[in-house]
């Protein structure tokens, strides 16, 4: 048997072939069973994220091509339309990536933290199958750890990589307690959304929502318990804000020099930090000539994210070598469980049976029992206590576990089929 891994991501497949070769929430429950089921496969799990789709199996290597053909036609797509992105890592090279993979290192966004959670999605739906066994349950008891190990070791998540993100950082750092400020956030797309739930979780005080769609504004208000303007009644609320960030489409400007100059005197010239994330710029650039007010461009945050890159970059030396260290680990540990050790293992146990057997059948012997009986003696006590341990672990195994274990036992004790 072998550790094989399969699989594609954003390095190896556009996003059109990643769409189509990934596997649905709705499909993973029946796509393990019946991977599971396949001749040759005794454990397996699935990684499906937008960025990668990987298929983690214990198998027989001379059944990978079966491998491939399951996946291609559990998409259901022609031939030839999944090997171009394929990778197949096997045994070493397949741990070591498991690892890279959940401490962030091979992501499309440097150290970023959610793969772990997929991971995490992924070991539980298989689990809920019975599709894991032995050395998968541990590689990912092992992925887990090391992940935590990597981020708490090294700086490879400390530094904010995302627009979003880079914004609410920036907003941190300006205030000492978000818990008082008040958020305006003009827009109601992908970006301001993300935002708005940082700025949730890290407890602003309260968010306000402009948007030209006021249910739109209503909508994304509601799920952040905001409240929700039309982007007329900006006039009315700016002074309000403490925070002000925008991210719409609009080809001319949200707020002009002059409205905000307005807003500032009404504050007491209590500053203001706003952010810009548009192209076109939302925001008037003369504003930044204002007192009291911190105005931040798209352009001012990808230098900061720049600069962040470069730190997690060289973070990303010191994981590497963590990673490799931690791989060789689980290496060791699966070459304590080749053949030749459990030979040995089974060899040793197998003697310290006969030694006692022996020395009872001497006693036997000593006391004037006849050799016939103690042959006899010998050859049934020396039988079950060999027999003892794997019959009780085949009466006491779960349904999966002891198919598998019969399986085992009719290879290595060649039994031959029941008629």
């Amino acid at each position: 048997m072998a550790l094989i891994t399969l699989g594609l991501s954003h390095h190896s497949a556009p996003l059109e072939a990643r769409e189509r070769l990934a596997f649905t929430d709705a499909d993973l429950a029946g796509a393990l069973e019946r991977l599971r089921a396949l001749p040759g496969v005794e454990e397996a799990a699935i990684l499906s994220t937008c960025n990668r789709t990987e298929i983690l199996t214990v198998a027989t290597p001379e059944h990978e091509g079966r491998l491939v053909e399951w996946w291609r036609r559990e998409r259901q797509v022609p031939a030839g339309a999944l090997e171009p992105h394929l990778f197949v890592l096997r045994d070493q090279s397949s741990v070591l990536h498991s690892l890279r993979v959940a401490a962030g290192l091979d992501s499309m966004v440097l150290g970023e933290p959610q793969i772990l959670g997929q991971m995490k999605q992924a070991y539980a739906k298989a689990q809920a199958v019975q599709s894991l066994g032995p050395v998968l349950s541990r590689l990912f008891q092992h992925t887990f750890a090391v992940a935590k190990t990597v981020r708490s070791r090294t700086q490879i998540g400390a530094h904010p990589v995302s627009i979003a993100y880079a914004a609410v950082q920036l907003a941190q750092h300006i205030f000492a307690d978000l818990g008082s400020q008040t958020a305006l956030l003009i827009g109601a797309g992908e970006t301001v959304q993300l935002l708005a739930r940082h700025l949730k979780t890290r407890g602003v005080g309260r968010i306000i929502v402009a948007n030209r769609s006021l249910e739109k504004a209503q909508q994304l208000a509601a799920s952040l318990h905001g409240y929700a303007i039309g982007l007329n009644d900006l006039s009315m609320h700016l002074a309000e804000a403490d925070l002000v960030i925008s991210g719409t489409a609009s080809r001319g400007y949200m707020l002009t020099r002059e409205l905000v100059a307005n807003a500032i005197g009404r504050r007491r010239r209590k500053p203001m930090l706003m952010i810009d994330l548009a192209v076109p710029r939302d925001f008037d650039p003369a504003i930044a000539k204002l007192e009291d007010i911190y105005l931040y461009s798209l352009d001012d945050l990808r230098a900061v994210i720049a600069e962040n890159l470069k730190v997690r970059e060289a973070a990303a030396q010191q994981a590497e070598a963590l990673v490799a260290d931690y791989a060789r680990d689980f290496e060791r540990w699966l070459e304590s469980r080749d053949a030749g050790a459990t030979i040995r293992r089974l060899r040793l146990r197998a003697r310290e049976s006969r030694d006692e057997v022996l020395a009872k059948a001497r006693r036997k012997l000593a006391n004037g029992e006849s050799a016939e009986a103690v042959m006899a003696f010998v050859a049934d006590t020396l039988a079950n206590k060999l027999l003892h341990a794997p019959s009780e672990r085949l009466r006491n195994s779960s349904v999966v576990e002891q198919a598998m274990l019969l399986d085992a036992a009719h290879k290595l004790f060649d039994l031959p089929e029941e008629e």
